[in-house]
């Protein structure tokens, strides 16, 4: 998904996570209605959904380990997930995740001790263990370099290729979209003005569409 600032894709996917209300109409999310949920049964919807938030939402001084480890909380028991905080679980896993985005060494560190762009891959690892059926992503390679944005979209690519999954991504860079999604929607003043498979399109094409000179 692609479009300008303000365009409404963050707005677009808070509506699929259930975190905006729908003002007209109603959205369907795994066959659900997120707006008509409450309690336990959002909570088992969003556990189901996994999302990169453009803010990310990590808790700064809890240690990296805890914060991926917050992507299983869905699918815990309230015991170990409270022993997790005194006693880490699931530490294979987590070490995994985090050395697919390069970040496997900081697994102990103090969140709020990274940098803007290795938090966000800590988000992006939270995302990997909980292995959600839809990935939501807003911008969540906006704090990268160009490899490291590569590396970190073709992750999240792979996390759905396989099985019933699907991803959202909100992208800014027209060449990320390109090589990592199989469709491209572009959004405008909150209606959709470009649908089309990737394949069929160029980067010529997007910059285009974002008003850019050939």
């Amino acid at each position: 998904m692609v479009g300008p600032s303000g365009a409404g894709k963050s707005t677009l996917l808070g509506l699929v996570n259930g975190a905006v209300a729908p003002t007209a109409g109603a959205v369907q999310v795994l066959g659900v209605d997120p707006a008509a949920l409450r309690g336990r049964a959002l909570r088992r919807l969003r556990a189901r959904v996994g999302t990169v938030h453009q803010h990310l939402e990590l808790v700064g001084q809890l240690r990296v380990v805890h914060n991926v480890n917050a992507g299983r909380l869905g699918s815990w028991p309230a015991g170990r997930a409270a022993w997790s905080l005194l006693r880490p679980q699931g530490v294979p896993e987590v070490l995994e995740a985090l050395d697919r985005v390069g970040l496997a060494e900081r697994v102990f560190d103090r969140t709020d001790r990274l940098s803007g762009g290795q938090r966000q891959r800590v988000a992006v690892a939270r995302l990997l263990v909980q292995q959600p059926e839809l990935v939501l992503a807003d911008e969540p390679a906006s704090a990268l370099d160009p490899a490291l944005a590569d590396r970190v979209l073709g992750q999240l690519a792979g996390l759905v290729a396989t099985g019933d999954r699907a991803m959202v991504a909100s992208l800014h860079d027209p060449a990320l979209a390109l090589r990592h999604c199989t469709r491209v929607v572009g959004l405008v003043a909150g209606r959709v003005v470009l649908d089309a498979p990737a394949a069929e399109l160029t980067v010529a094409d997007l910059a285009t569409f974002y008003g850019a000179p050939r």
